[in-house]
């Protein structure tokens, strides 16, 4: 016998002493086998280690219901939630889904070149990463429908949201709010990394955020910019360095709610008060924000899964899928982690009102789409 993992559907059949396509039936569930025979072909199965391919056993059932989902580091809070709105979608139509997690620019590739030369999904969703002109032309070759979300793929229905608009209305907050020295916390490749995985959002935000300084007369200070590995613990570690400046900053923008829980534990460690001492913001505005009384940019992860899935079952069924870029709304969650600078026991005065934009209506299922500034 052949190690797990290494046997061929062939070779389950041929010790059933069944046809291929009946073993294909009992592994789809059909009715149309003997309960003999099941019985005798799930003993194999089990007897050689079997493992079939869940995008080939999809495929074999002859109708196009198997999506994949592309996306990295599914353990973030915003990945999951962007993919739980895909999901809700795709179970909703009868679709099978496979997900395949991406950690390094080498699983990214080969993911995609299984998906378009070897099973040939009936369709698949990238979240968060870029493609190549290669790779693309490898999914048109195959004529594999894609979109993309929370990524720009020329050619291809994408949903997004604006990150540098997010890093100025971030930024906009709070300078309304009367600070003046607003730290940053963004992303940076660890030291020695030739590769990514293409991610901008972080220096799209950091464009904003300085796009938003210049607006508002404040010179940019590199000082009081930070960045490095993604994650709470490395967030912490920056928001030390901010704080034990002789002129510390009164606010940060950290550009995801993950990396301003590290913000909020380095402000507890110098027994600072949040908004008293310092104000925060985020981004993303994942379930602990709202626990944790974090004012953060909100950006509609899971309705921007859903509505990639959306218009992925849309191409699916023929229909010409309208607007290619399809741009969803940022807003400020106002909580209770920022509040107005005051200087020399002065109040900063009130912020104004938000002011909207409005973008057009995406023809695939979305509310108005708007932006609050």
């Amino acid at each position: 016998m052949r190690a797990a993992g290494r046997v061929t559907i062939a070779e389950v059949a041929e010790t059933s002493g069944v046809g291929v396509g009946t073993v294909s039936r009992v592994i789809n569930g059909a009715a149309n086998v003997r309960d003999a025979t099941r019985s005798r072909v799930l003993k194999v199965i089990g007897q050689l280690g079997y493992r079939p391919s869940h995008l080939a056993v999809s495929l074999s059932r002859g109708t196009p219901r198997t999506v994949a989902v592309v996306l990295p580091h599914l353990t973030r809070p915003a990945m999951s939630v962007r993919l739980a709105g895909v999901l809700a979608v795709l179970d909703e139509q009868g679709y099978d889904t496979v997900v395949c997690n991406v950690g390094t620019p080498q699983q990214r590739d080969q993911h995609l070149a299984a998906l378009t030369e070897r099973h040939r999904a009936d369709g698949v969703i990238v979240i968060s990463l870029a493609l190549s002109r290669q790779q693309l032309a490898g999914f048109r070759r195959a004529k594999v429908p894609l979109v993309a979300v929370d990524a720009l793929v020329p050619g291809v229905p994408q949903t997004f949201t604006d990150d540098v608009l997010g890093g100025r209305i971030a930024t906009e907050h709070l300078l309304r709010l009367g600070h003046r020295r607003i730290g940053f916390i963004g992303d940076a490749l660890p030291d020695g990394a030739d590769e990514s995985l293409g991610f901008v959002s972080s220096a799209r935000r950091l464009s904003g955020y300085r796009q938003a300084l210049a607006a508002a007369g404040v010179r940019y200070n590199p000082d009081l910019v930070r960045r490095g590995p993604h994650g709470t613990a490395t967030a912490g570690g920056l928001a030390t360095d901010l704080l034990g400046l002789a002129d510390p900053p009164s606010a940060i923008f950290a550009v995801s709610d993950t990396q301003a829980l590290g913000v909020l534990a380095a402000a507890q460690a110098r027994e600072l008060r949040v908004p008293d001492d310092l104000s925060l913001i985020g981004f993303d505005d994942v379930e602990p924000a709202s626990l944790l009384g974090l004012t953060t940019v909100r950006q509609p992860l899971e309705l921007s899964g859903a509505e990639g899935a959306r218009r992925l079952c849309a191409l699916l069924r023929g229909e010409r899928v309208k607007p290619l870029r399809q741009q969803l709304a940022l807003e400020i969650a106002q909580r209770a982690s920022s509040a107005p600078f005051a200087a020399s026991g002065v109040p900063a005065p009130e912020p104004e009102p938000p002011m909207l934009v409005t973008c057009a209506r995406p023809r695939t299922g979305a509310a108005d789409v708007r932006h609050r500034m």
